[in-house]
């Protein structure tokens, strides 16, 4: 990905300097969107696991 920006920020006549550290910077926030992800799917995970513990709780207050 960082290749492709920086031949797009040149191929628009940015500064090599400038198009280098705007590529680093969208490599970057690439990998912190991938960090989230992974997080966010943990989180569901868990979510799930509660969900399902507390609904087994209730449904074993009435059945019992």
């Amino acid at each position: 990905m960082q290749n492709g920006a920086y031949e797009a920020f040149r191929s628009i006549d940015v500064p090599e300097e400038k198009a280098v550290k705007a590529a680093a910077a969208l490599s970057k926030r690439d990998d912190d969107v991938g960090i989230l992800k992974a997080d966010m799917s943990l989180l569901k995970w868990m979510m799930g696991f509660v969900l399902a513990f507390q609904i087994d709780i209730f449904l074993k207050m009435f059945i019992h």
